[in-house]
């Protein structure tokens, strides 16, 4: 979800982008060239042993089915399905190892400090983010 906005990584901290102004990009999240089955195949060919992905980033989307959030890809109209699920079972099914980063802040959870990394990071009198 991160990605979205198409600028760079990061770009709710750097932007001081609110949560509830990242969730617009929610809708709009359809992984169009997700092709797991293609890459793969390609990774296989290249010699690689295992892949890693990103299932959860620090904005808190998740790309797998979860019990703990509506903030996943089987919930915005464009996508409805289990991203990792998939990803995991045709790397699998080439002989490929896998290996998963979950990135344990959650800038989307309301109960999550707001650190000095936090987008919502606090600002002192005279304006400047607190570091």
């Amino acid at each position: 979800m991160y990605t979205l906005p198409a600028r760079y990584g990061w770009v709710m901290r750097y932007e001081k982008i609110l949560v509830e102004d990242s969730e617009k990009y929610f809708d709009l999240f359809d992984p169009d060239l997700y092709n797991p089955r293609e890459w793969a195949k390609m990774a296989k060919a290249a010699g690689m042993k295992y892949a890693v992905i990103t299932t959860k980033h620090h904005e808190g989307f998740c790309l797998f089915k979860t019990d703990y959030t509506d903030y996943q890809a089987l919930n915005p109209p464009l996508c409805r399905k289990d991203l990792i699920r998939e990803w995991v079972e045709t790397f699998r099914a080439e002989g490929l190892k896998v290996g998963f980063y979950y990135s344990l802040p959650d800038w989307h959870h309301p109960d999550f400090e707001i650190d000095r990394i936090h987008p919502q990071v606090p600002k002192d009198p005279i304006g400047i983010a607190v570091r």
